[in-house]
């Protein structure tokens, strides 16, 4: 009898604005190439993802303005640009398919979550198409909608 493996997933972080500014057509898991201060500031959730994007660059991705703090107990003295662009790490089947995809106007790559996944630092990127403001209108008032059955749903039951 095989042992499966456990596939652990400990989320660091998770971009909702991307959600509410664009329509997520479709999502890639990709590695992210870091150094080791940089990884441990990322265990203890020192990241943010405002205004992040993902580039493709001669063949090969990069994340830019993916904002890590310096690990506060990193004494080699090796210091690190907080907002340098990271490169990604994507099978070669995988970059051909984006780059055929971000080739059409509108579409864009943004980073959806970051997360470790059996150790290994992994970002979603999502490729995705600018919402307009009235798309943002109607979301906002399904939301609503929702919460509001959700809550005339409570209240029947509760009395």
């Amino acid at each position: 009898m095989a042992q499966q493996e456990k596939q652990e997933i400990i989320h660091v972080a998770s971009n909702r604005k991307a959600l509410h500014n664009y329509h997520i057509t479709d999502s890639y898991e990709a590695g992210l190439c870091l150094s080791g201060p940089e990884v441990k500031s990322l265990r203890e959730k020192q990241v943010s993802m405002e205004q992040s994007f993902a580039r493709l660059n001669g063949g090969e991705a990069f994340l830019h303005n993916l904002s890590i703090n310096p690990y506060k107990f990193d004494h080699s003295g090796a210091l690190y640009e907080p907002a340098r662009t990271r490169k990604l790490l994507l099978k070669s089947a995988e970059l051909k398919k984006l780059i055929g995809a971000v080739s059409i106007k509108g579409n864009t790559l943004v980073p959806l979550e970051i997360y470790f996944k059996r150790g290994w630092a992994k970002v979603k990127i999502g490729l995705a198409q600018g919402k307009k403001a009235a798309d943002k209108r109607d979301d906002i008032k399904k939301k609503d909608l929702e919460r509001e059955v959700r809550r005339q749903f409570r209240s029947d039951f509760r009395g």
